[in-house]
């Protein structure tokens, strides 16, 4: 099996970098301003995090890290690869775990809807400047050159694109009080819908049936939205 070409450059770039730190940046000071004063919406933000670089990580590893054990430089291959969706998943495995330990009850995934697309879009940013998470080779006008001029869909751009309309559509439902305390679940079930479409035009290896590993967990990732969707509107039909 051919190894991925997803990490022909691997992120060192301090644009890279930057943006990194800008989206945890942002996120944390939006989240400081809503939790005015309360020590447990801090922790549970810390959770977010610490289970977002974990589940980053892990989703990599089983996705495609296991495909590099060949490379000469797979331990710098696995110790800078990570995986968006496997953040998500993690950092919602993070914040439901802290809310268990503190307490918390109330719902904090509308906030975190606001947070996670501004964060994945300055991340995207950072791809395109550093050569990493490309598209597939490709012709047309759509096309943009790498490093190397091999013409390719302009996948960071893509899902930059996705991440300002989506982040548009969460902020008109806010905004109208639609889908109240289930906007980061139709988030995790538009962006899992639409990273399994979209890897079709991403350079990354197939495993089984001509999937990507990130195929698997994009279809987890928006089976989990439209479950937690109809679990909490079953449950607030329930109560109201």
């Amino acid at each position: 099996m051919n190894p991925s070409p997803q990490h022909q450059f691997l992120p060192g770039s301090p644009v890279y970098a930057l943006c990194m730190m800008l989206g945890v940046v942002i996120g944390a000071v939006f989240w400081y301003r809503r939790a005015k004063g309360q020590s447990e919406m801090l922790l549970i933000y810390l959770g977010a995090l610490i289970g977002g670089f974990a589940g980053a990580k892990v989703a990599y590893l089983l996705a495609e890290g296991w495909l590099e054990w060949q490379q000469p430089d797979r331990l710098l291959r696995w110790a800078t690869g990570k995986s968006v969706l496997g953040g998500l998943l993690g950092a919602y495995a993070g914040v439901e775990w802290v809310k268990h330990l503190v307490g918390h009850r109330s719902s904090t995934g509308d906030a975190f809807a606001v947070i996670v697309p501004v964060g994945i879009l300055l991340g995207r940013v950072g791809c395109y400047v550093n050569g990493c998470c490309l598209g597939r080779p490709v012709a047309g006008v759509f096309a943009m050159r790498d490093v190397h001029g091999v013409t390719r869909w302009p996948a960071p751009f893509v899902e930059g694109a996705f991440q300002v309309v989506i982040l548009a559509i969460i902020l008109l439902l806010q905004k109208r009080g639609l889908l109240r305390d289930r906007l980061f679940f139709l988030y995790l079930a538009a962006y899992g819908g639409f990273r399994f479409a979209h890897e079709f035009m991403r350079d990354t290896p197939k495993i089984w049936l001509g999937l990507s590993g990130y195929q698997f967990i994009s279809a987890a990732t928006a089976a989990l939205g439209l479950f937690m969707i109809w679990r909490r509107t079953k449950s607030m039909q329930a109560v109201g």
